[in-house]
């Protein structure tokens, strides 16, 4: 077996070959004049549009950039985050039941598509820090260097990492959770910064990344509440699907929305020397 075959060897708990259609909506579809079995159409929707709009967020940052290197880092880490979105509905949601279940004798828990979606969402993470050490902190400041320095050396580590349990089958790396709680500190920094700097100074910037913070925090918060009381199960007895993933890439929509007024307000922070 091929090393880059140890990734199916993680199976999937509940979901078979032969329930699939029965815990989720799988419709046969005539793509390209081949016949295929898309998973979740409606999920399917959702996580591709967010992937879209976040898309072409980053690149109204690139393409606006005017020279501002916060306005670049925020492009790419915007860009790298929606064809993260793009790659992970591929597998998560559309083409699931076609690479896990369908061609193999028991299903698989993950593909390597949601492997690489999981490190583009941590870069674009770390791509995000060094955005915002540009717009909010002095570059001569320690704090600028640090900042920089742990973006580096954590898409460094993580994606090591990643790669290492994706070929080693070591499903407690390659978790969705796990990415998550790589990404915390960072969060954590983002919303006591842009706080304090609007607490300060009032700015429609700050203001804007308050709001962003607080829908992403809401996407997760309500994704959580929604699957642990089981909201999306209920529905779908009833042949309504709108799971808790629909919940969070929802909100994320609008959160996406809201990245596209952001550039106009986002600048390298200049110091004045007295």
């Amino acid at each position: 077996m091929s090393i880059f075959e140890n990734v199916h060897k993680i199976k999937h708990p509940t979901l078979t070959k032969e329930n699939w259609g029965e815990k989720q909506p799988l419709k046969r579809m005539n793509l390209l004049g081949k016949e295929v079995d898309i998973s979740q159409p409606s999920s399917t929707f959702w996580v591709y549009l967010l992937g879209v709009l976040v898309t072409l967020a980053g690149v109204v940052f690139l393409v606006m950039n005017e020279g501002e290197m916060s306005r670049i880092w925020w492009g790419i880490s915007l860009v790298l985050w929606g064809v993260g979105a793009l790659i992970a509905g591929t597998s998560y949601q559309a083409f699931g039941y076609e690479m896990k279940a369908k061609y193999r004798d028991e299903c698989s828990w993950t593909t390597w598509w949601e492997v690489i979606y999981l490190i583009f969402q941590q870069v674009s993470m770390n791509a995000m820090v060094v955005a915002i050490a540009y717009t909010s902190i002095p570059q001569t400041s320690i704090w600028f260097d640090i900042f920089l320095w742990y973006a580096g050396i954590l898409t460094v580590a993580y994606t090591i990492i990643t790669f290492w349990g994706a070929f080693t089958a070591t499903q407690s790396v390659i978790t969705f959770e796990f990415m998550m709680m790589a990404s915390l500190p960072s969060f954590i920094a983002f919303c006591l910064i842009n706080t304090v700097s609007y607490i300060k100074t009032g700015a429609t910037y700050d203001l804007l990344c308050m709001i962003s913070w607080v829908l992403i925090f809401s996407s997760y918060y309500f994704f959580d509440k929604y699957w642990k009381k089981g909201i999306g199960e209920i529905l779908w007895e009833k042949g309504i699907w709108f799971s808790e993933n629909d919940v969070l890439h929802v909100i994320l929509v609008v959160w996406s929305i809201l990245m596209f007024f952001l550039p106009a307000y986002t600048f390298d922070l200049t110091v004045v020397a007295h």
